[in-house]
């Protein structure tokens, strides 16, 4: 990436997973962001740190409102930044990115453009409606509407438009639908004609309203949101080619409260599911405040017995220290490793490592069962790696049954106070009941959570909604704070939550947003 260049760069309209390879590449090494205020915020977190981000409102601004955008780009790459324009939908179609690229070249300010899936073809596609099929027309047209938000109908040849035999594709605004509607049929349309609209495109609130033409506009006449206008034969696909919103979570709003570092496969896994995942993090993963003792134990880790996970974060911070160390796996030849999860099982075998022992039980009781099975715990030497402070049950259980533990802090859980950019208001959303289910993944994740909300608060709040917990121990300590847990898993891993959430929002359906 250049500096001294801007990079004009379309990100598609709304799912922030239809950048291009190439656009997010330059986005996440740009000094300053300019970007359309639709979009997505989780785009806008990949920007490096210190990144400078300017939201510069509509996707295609008015004349004066452009030129101003075009003089800071300038300025900003006269700086001898490197700038990343990013524009909703493609830049070049209906869109003011070719009026910037022009300007930059005539200030002789070196540009590159990033081509991004255009709204009027990706909107139709998540809704199930091809926008050209065998025997349906063989044109397809693409009208401008609300690309500025303007409420203004489209200056078009209408009867030309009418007459064509194909497909009508357009971004409207609320009070546009009504006037291209009737200027389609004052000009010769076919009331009977299919017809579509789609609102919030790409996204997990998506909606979409589809019937006659002729019924259109009162089919819509609560809606006050803009959306993708198609009319043709092919709006009456979608009953047989949609797949975006026949997905098994589709439109469900779950909170995630795991760390950020954490949180990544469970909110992808559930947007793969149709769901509106919403990331509110109560806890913040760091190293433990005293590293010495992880590095000596990764040191001597050949010398005991056994070594014990209970958590992903243990076994993270253990294997992070132990690489780096003068030692690598090779030094767990020795002592048998155990799980406590299958979660945590899947974790070391990331790292090319198969588990000795995972117990068919999260309980401690099980744990020390199964592992006294496998190898006497008389006089053995066990590793338990856990988190900072915490006081483990575990290790005086297997200390009853004769085994010397060594506990070590490989990491320390802090509350996560921190508010990134476009984060919603959980409490408010709570509040209003605009929350489907809220996810546990362990203790922690509970009681920081419950100090996020206030003690107080949280259970009353919470009972308005749907709880999950990964496993007993988190619906123990769950229920210690008053709040009930309506899902468990049997399998305490990403993909028994998720099963499990499927499971009961399709015996006990809520009903998606509007």
């Amino acid at each position: 990436m250049s500096p001294q260049t801007v990079y004009i760069i379309g990100v598609g309209p709304g799912d922030p997973s239809l950048i291009s390879a190439r656009g997010l590449r330059y986005l996440r090494a740009a000094d300053v962001i300019v970007h359309d205020h639709l979009v997505h915020p989780r785009l806008l977190r990949l920007a490096r740190p210190g990144a400078e981000r300017i939201d510069v409102g509509a996707s295609a601004p008015q004349t004066q409102e452009h030129d101003a955008i075009c003089l800071l780009l300038a300025e900003k790459a006269r700086e001898g930044k490197s700038v990343v324009r990013l524009k909703w939908g493609d830049p070049f179609v209906f869109d003011s990115g070719g009026r910037a690229a022009l300007f930059l070249h005539e200030q002789n300010i070196p540009f590159e453009v990033v081509p991004g899936v255009p709204a009027l073809i990706a909107v139709p596609c998540y809704a199930g409606i091809p926008v050209s099929y065998p025997g349906s027309g063989d044109t397809v047209t693409f009208v401008r509407g609300f690309e500025d938000e303007s409420d203004s109908a489209p200056d078009v040849d209408w009867t030309s438009l009418a007459r064509l035999d194909g497909t009508i594709v357009c971004f409207a605004g609320a009070r546009q639908v009504p006037r291209i509607v009737q200027s389609l049929l004052g000009h010769g349309r076919s009331p009977d004609d299919s017809a579509a609209i789609v609102y919030d495109g790409t996204l997990p609130q998506q909606k979409t309203i589809q019937g006659k033409l002729g019924r259109l506009v009162e089919l819509t006449a609560n809606e006050r949101r803009p959306g993708i206008l198609v009319i043709g034969p092919v709006a009456g696909l979608r009953d047989h080619l949609r797949w975006f919103d026949a997905r098994p979570l589709f439109g469900k709003r779950i909170v995630v409260t795991r760390s950020r570092e954490q949180a990544g496969e469970l909110v992808e896994r559930l947007e793969e599911l149709g769901a509106q995942a919403i990331e509110a993090p109560s806890v913040r993963i760091e190293p433990a405040s005293d590293a010495g003792p992880l590095a000596e134990a990764c040191a001597t880790a050949d010398a005991y017995d056994w070594i014990v996970f209970t958590s992903v974060n243990g076994v993270e911070h253990f294997m992070q220290q132990l690489l780096a160390g003068p030692g690598d796996v090779r030094s767990l030849r020795g002592p048998l490793l155990c799980a406590a999860d299958g979660q945590t099982a899947e974790h070391i075998a990331r790292y090319g490592i198969k588990v000795d022992l995972r117990p068919m039980a999260r309980q401690t009781d099980a744990i020390v069962e199964a592992m006294a099975a496998r190898r006497p715990l008389q006089r053995s030497r066990v590793l338990f790696p856990h988190a900072e402070a915490a006081r483990e049950r575990l290790a005086d259980d297997l200390r009853r049954a004769g085994a010397a533990v060594t506990e070590v802090a490989a990491y320390r859980a802090v509350r996560d106070t921190a508010v990134r950019e476009g984060e919603p208001d959980i409490f408010k959303m709570l509040l209003e009941g605009q929350i489907d289910a809220v996810t546990f993944t362990s203790p922690t994740t509970v009681s920081h959570l419950v100090g996020l909300l206030g003690k107080d608060a949280a259970a009353d709040l919470l009972h308005t909604t749907v709880v999950a917990s990964m496993g007993p121990v988190t619906a123990e300590a769950a229920q210690q704070l008053g709040i009930r847990t309506d899902i468990l898993p049997q399998e305490f891993t990403v993909n028994g939550l998720l099963q499990a959430l499927i499971e009961f929002f399709r015996a006990r359906p809520v009903p998606a947003p509007a």
